[in-house]
Order: structure tokens, then sequence, then C-alpha cells
């Protein structure tokens, strides 16, 4: 699905992941009896429920967890997939603006920090693409790296989208009478709209302003064994906050 090139935030899209695939981001962070899985990974809305319990099972398998956390890992996929699917059909202002994007991603010994401009009206923009050219570019050979990039961009994709709709709802309830795309004001998170005109060649989803290419450049740390053993203890102590561990669904 692609949206035209002239696209306006006068004509309002039904929602969607604003990206080639519509795929949803994931988070999982079950504890059962002292113990605690934690995971992160992308899922097709679309693919049958009976995938969820299948997905289950294998993973409780495969990580040797025990059997209560079967219940708990189907109950919370099928929660975060009936939250997107409840926003299926209503409309979504994307509009000819692009918004910043944020990695700051630790994923074993390599901490990675960027910053770049994405095209929401550039619905066949890859995500994934974006994070094995960028793990390329940068030597990265570490094969958890690419997915955790990856699930970083479309987690903040969501979300903006899920804003969006809400801000098209918002915008129907307080200019009753008149065309509320007429009117349309954007949410504080979209409030970073540009023109796309001045910024992206056609076809293209992702940007860095040339003024700002050593301040926007990717930031690529290597981290020792005792940094690691550090971070984790930390985390043990404050909670999981961000760290991803990645899994394909199937």
């Amino acid at each position: 699905m692609k949206s035209p090139a002239s696209a306006s935030w006068k004509a309002p899209l039904k929602f969607r992941m604003p990206t080639a695939e519509n795929l949803i981001p994931i988070r999982l962070d079950i504890e059962v009896d002292g113990q605690r899985y934690k995971d992160a990974f992308t899922w097709n809305p679309y693919d049958p429920d009976s995938e969820v319990v299948m997905f289950a099972k294998r993973t409780v398998k495969d990580l040797k967890l025990s059997p209560g956390f079967l219940p708990q890992i189907v109950q919370s996929i099928q929660s975060q997939l009936a939250t997107f699917r409840s926003y299926e059909g209503q409309d979504m202002y994307v509009g000819d603006k692009i918004i910043p994007i944020k990695l700051d991603l630790q994923v074993n010994h390599i901490v990675i920090r960027d910053q770049f401009l994405w095209d929401l009206n550039n619905f066949d923009s890859d995500p994934e693409e974006f994070a094995r050219t960028l793990c390329k570019d940068l030597g990265i050979e570490d094969p958890e790296v690419e997915p955790a990039i990856a699930f970083a961009i479309r987690e903040q994709l969501y979300e903006i989208a899920i804003q969006n709709v809400t801000t098209a709802r918002e915008n129907r309830i307080s200019k009753k009478g008149r065309r509320a795309a007429e009117h349309f004001t954007p949410s504080k998170a979209s409030g970073a709209a540009l023109d796309l005109m001045k910024l992206f060649s056609f076809g293209s989803s992702v940007v860095r302003k040339r003024k700002e290419w050593d301040y926007y450049k990717p930031v690529l740390d290597l981290l020792s064994n005792e940094d690691v053993h550090a971070l984790e203890a930390k985390e043990e102590r404050s909670g999981w906050e961000g760290k991803l561990v990645l899994r394909e669904s199937i």
C-alpha cells in the first residue's frame, strides 16, 4: 500500500502503521514464581489467533519456562493485538510532514545513539531495511542489533499513529459543523511537521539535515564486560527499561 506523493492532511487515512509491512511492536515482561521473561518482537496483526498460542507454547518449551508463563504470554500478546485492532477503521491524519526518530539502545556490548527524520507519508518505508543498512554502514556484526533498531523505530511510529487517530477524533469533536480536516492542528507529538518537498527526494523515507550531520550522526560505543555487568545490575534494581531482547515471530 502506497500513499500518493501528493497526499495531504486534508485527506484522512484509515489507521495503520506508516510502513510497507503492517507489523506492530509487542513487548513482554512477565514474572512467575521468581522467574522473569522479557522479550520484544513484531507481530502481524492479521495472523490467526491460534499463532499466539503456538508461539507461547514454543517459547515456554524452548526457554524451559514454568507452565505458568503460558497463559500470561498468550494474554499479554492478545491484549496488545486487541489494542491495535481497536484503532482499525478510524481516521488517521498523517499530513505532509516528517517526524524525528531517536535511537538510544544498548544491545549486549553495543550502545548506539542516533536521530533522523522519518516520512510518515511514505507507506513503502521499511524499518528493517533501514536497520540493515545502518548496521552495515557502522560495521555492526552482532545479529541482535539490527532487529533492535527496527523494533525501536516501529515502536515510535506506532505511538505516533495512535496519537494521530486521537488528534483526528478530538478535531471532529471540537470542530462541529465544520470540516475537521480544514482546521487540523497537529498534536504535540507531531508538532515538528516540516515541508517534505524541502527535505525529501521522491521515494525517500529517511533524511538527515545537512546542517545537522555532525550533531545527529550515529554514535556507536563498545562496552566492556564490566560495563555490561554494571548495567545489568542497575536494570535489576530499577526494573527493565528499554533493553531489547528480540525474537522473530513466526
